[in-house]
């Protein structure tokens, strides 16, 4: 069975207690081998694809249950399977939620916009419909994004940390990250390298887990749970905090952001976006829904 000829629902009717971000960067990670599938829509751009440009990171707003696309062309919500513009247009390069119900991104400021270049770190407090500098503006483009309960986590050619989103130290990491990911609860941090995934309970020290593949990926669900892209296009589950991992019976394709909770029956769901098509799945890839 190959990755075209699997099942593609196109039901929605999505419940979500809660929800781990991942961002990810326009430049590609580990990237895909030429044999993993490209998804439901190989080949071809969709209206959607065009109006979004790059997708760098997809996430589920906890407080609506709507899920949120960042863009090169600025932030859009998929509802009722069409995709809805929020919002001012910004390259999201960097995008994550935070507590209070703040969004978090960094990226470059688009046709007339007024943020610095780069932006810096930049909040929403109204779900996207406005931003404004935190910090680091016209110094920061924060290709790679996590926020935890007690510190902000980004990669702009260095890895640097804040506990207020205006102060910043500069922390070590054993390879450059692709995308980082904060598990919600412990804070642990996980990042997804050409070095091999990492894991860090506080960003200072780095393990380097024991994978089946490199990822390009990287979501917390919970606590305990991961779900990774691999660079053979399968998505990989772990609900032990890395230690041991499953994957999908066939290649999803070549994810370029990813995004992870708890379905309200306890079931992983995993939010993917393959070329310009956004989708979900509840069995770790082996069935796959399409939301846009």
């Amino acid at each position: 069975m190959t990755a075209l000829n699997r099942r593609i629902l196109l039901t929605g009717g999505i419940g979500l207690l809660g929800a781990a971000v991942i961002t990810a960067c326009a430049e590609p990670g580990p990237s895909a081998g030429s044999e993993a599938g490209t998804g439901p829509q190989d080949g071809a751009d969709s209206e959607a694809g065009a109006a979004m440009g790059h997708v760098h990171g997809i996430a589920r707003d906890p407080s609506d249950g709507v899920v949120l696309l960042a863009t090169h062309y600025g932030l859009f919500r998929v509802q009722d399977g069409e995709l809805v513009s929020v919002g001012p247009n910004v390259d999201l390069m960097g995008f994550t939620l935070a507590s209070g119900g703040r969004y978090l991104a960094s990226g470059h400021p688009g046709a007339g916009s007024d943020l610095p270049e780069p932006v810096g770190l930049i909040e929403s407090t109204d779900q996207g419909e406005s931003w404004s500098v935190l910090s680091r503006g016209g110094e920061s483009d924060f290709h790679a994004l996590t926020a935890g309960a007690d510190r902000i986590v980004g990669f702009d050619g260095e890895l640097r940390v804040s506990t207020d989103g205006e102060n910043w130290e500069t922390l070590s990491i054993p390879a450059p990250p692709v995308a980082l990911a904060t598990a919600p609860g412990t804070g642990a941090i996980i990042a997804a390298t050409e070095a091999g995934v990492l894991l860090s309970s506080d960003g200072t020290t780095w393990e380097t887990l024991e994978t089946p593949q490199l990822m390009s990926r990287v979501a917390w669900a919970d606590e305990t749970t991961i779900v990774g892209s691999g660079i053979d296009g399968r998505l990989m589950t772990s609900r032990d905090a890395g230690q041991t991992w499953s994957a999908s019976e066939e290649p999803v394709g070549e994810v370029v952001a990813i995004g992870a909770g708890l379905t309200e029956d306890g079931s992983v769901e995993a939010l993917l976006v393959v070329g310009s098509t956004v989708l979900r799945t509840v069995d770790g890839g082996n069935t796959v829904e399409q939301l846009a």
